[in-house]
């Protein structure tokens, strides 16, 4: 399975434009939401609205501030869009692990668009990061952005919320049943598609709705990889509902 990532080194780039608009904008966290709703922005704006929507995913490695994998069995240049398999082909990952602002955030992302923009289209490219990926590298760059073939900042700290604890998002299915019981589930991002495919097909289910969450409720809970959840109360099932942000899934 090939991957490309945006790779962290803590080596200072000595741009001292792109150093000071770091410094103006407050560091953060991103969710989900945000992945994806950036990613049809830049994708309408820079791609042509032609890249194929990837999974997404919040990690937090250490190493790569963001990667892009795929099967590449399922990449067969321009008939990849034609198959109806684009949903499934690509992961787009951005780690979460260190504090970064909203600007450093969409360099990551806009790179990870990059490798995706050229795997899909089945252009070869001279290496990972060869002619064609510094080229249009060097395209957005000239928009205001700051792209590199690998990232470099300073001082960079691992993200908090305050104290010591690292901020996690966490993917949940919320699932009521026809005999009135209720279920939540902490999925793993990975295989969310595939739940949601099977749970459109599950019998005995009356609603199911997708949110996303920072909740420390779901920190203990495993990341399940199939369709299971844990039996809830109803008053649990609808405050921790209705504190979440809802995912309208494609």
């Amino acid at each position: 399975m090939p991957r490309y990532s945006a790779t962290f080194t803590r080596t200072f780039s000595g741009k001292r434009g792109t150093a000071r608009l770091f410094r103006k904008q407050n560091t953060m966290q991103i969710d989900i939401i945000w992945l994806r709703d950036n990613f049809r922005q830049f994708n309408k704006q820079y791609f042509g609205d032609k890249l194929p929507e990837p999974r997404f995913f919040i990690g937090r490695s250490r190493s790569q501030l963001g990667s892009l994998s795929y099967k590449r069995g399922l990449i067969l240049g321009r008939q990849l869009f034609s198959r109806g398999n684009s949903a499934n082909a690509f992961t787009l990952s951005i780690s979460n692990f260190y504090d970064q602002t909203e600007y450093q955030f969409r360099n990551v992302l806009l790179h990870e668009m990059i490798h995706l923009s050229i795997a899909a289209s089945g252009v070869k490219d001279s290496s990972p990061h060869g002619v064609v990926f510094r080229g249009m590298m060097t395209r957005l760059n000239r928009e205001g952005w700051d792209i590199h073939v690998m990232t470099k900042m300073e001082g960079v700290k691992k993200a908090y919320t305050g104290s010591k604890t690292i901020i996690r998002q966490f993917l949940v299915l919320a699932i009521e049943t026809t005999n009135g019981k209720r279920y939540l589930s902490s999925v793993n991002p990975k295989f969310a598609r595939e739940i949601n495919q099977r749970i459109s097909e599950a019998k005995g289910i009356t609603a199911y709705r997708w949110y996303t969450t920072d909740n420390r409720w779901f920190e203990n809970m495993p990341r399940v990889r199939s369709l299971r959840g844990r039996l809830v109360e109803t008053a649990t099932f609808e405050k921790l509902t209705t504190s979440m942000t809802p995912i309208p899934f494609h």
